[in-house]
């Protein structure tokens, strides 16, 4: 398993011989609206030209879903499983009409197996209602990434009673997403044996070093995240 952090919530899943991106976010389109939330790290471009095979979309935030970014994905040759929430898939059908995705409403309970890959979409509490996390079960481990969150009980009684290997969630404590020390409850209270900790560095100057956890993983842009 390769995991690459793309900056704020986007990552890639590289495993079975596909290629899993979540959240892309390689534009500066947020600060189109607010110009405050602008880009403290150039994008690399070079993961533009990724032709991934599942693409997940947790939320309808622009920083989540950025059709600056989609475009280049989502292309008429494409033919990737795109798994996505209410609010997500209508506007993905709408906007990219040509491609030959095989779009999949992804809400939470809902399964989608792709190969050796199991995907399965939970509960997010968020200012978005149809907001989703996703756990990915592969190469015998369950790797969750909560999407945009807040630390919510209900959240944490709706995920499946298995260990989860490392976990990946929002500490930056603003937007509706928890803050370091609710991130850190949380990632505790899932039992996760790793944690990254991110969204945040790209429209802010935060560091997670506020961020507890036995097994904290300190991302970097665009490098791959060495999880044990």
């Amino acid at each position: 398993m390769k995991i690459t952090w793309l900056g704020q919530a986007g990552l890639l899943f590289e495993t079975d011989g596909k290629k899993i991106v979540i959240d892309p976010y390689l534009s500066d389109n947020v600060k189109n609206f607010e110009p405050q939330n602008y880009r403290r790290v150039p994008v690399d471009e070079s993961f533009l030209q990724i032709k991934p095979d599942v693409l997940i979309i947790t939320h309808n935030h622009l920083d989540h879903l950025d059709h600056e970014t989609l475009k280049y994905y989502l292309t008429p040759d494409c033919k990737a499983v795109t798994l996505t929430p209410n609010g997500c898939v209508q506007e993905i059908r709408k906007t990219y009409p040509n491609t030959q995705c095989n779009h999949v409403h992804f809400n939470p309970g809902t399964e989608w197996t792709e190969g050796n890959v199991r995907f399965r979409a939970v509960k997010a509490e968020h200012s978005d209602p149809n907001a989703i996390g996703v756990i990915i079960t592969a190469e015998g481990k369950n790797y969750y990434v909560t999407g945009d969150t807040l630390y919510n009980k209900q959240v944490l009684a709706s995920l499946p009673d298995e260990e989860i290997y490392a976990i990946f969630l929002p500490c930056n404590g603003r937007g509706n997403n928890m803050n370091m020390a609710d991130a850190s409850r949380f990632a505790k209270e899932t039992g996760a044996k790793y944690a990254v900790p991110f969204h945040i560095g790209l429209f802010d100057s935060f560091t997670n070093d506020a961020f507890d956890h036995p097994n904290k993983i300190t991302p970097k842009f665009f490098e791959e995240i060495l999880i044990p």
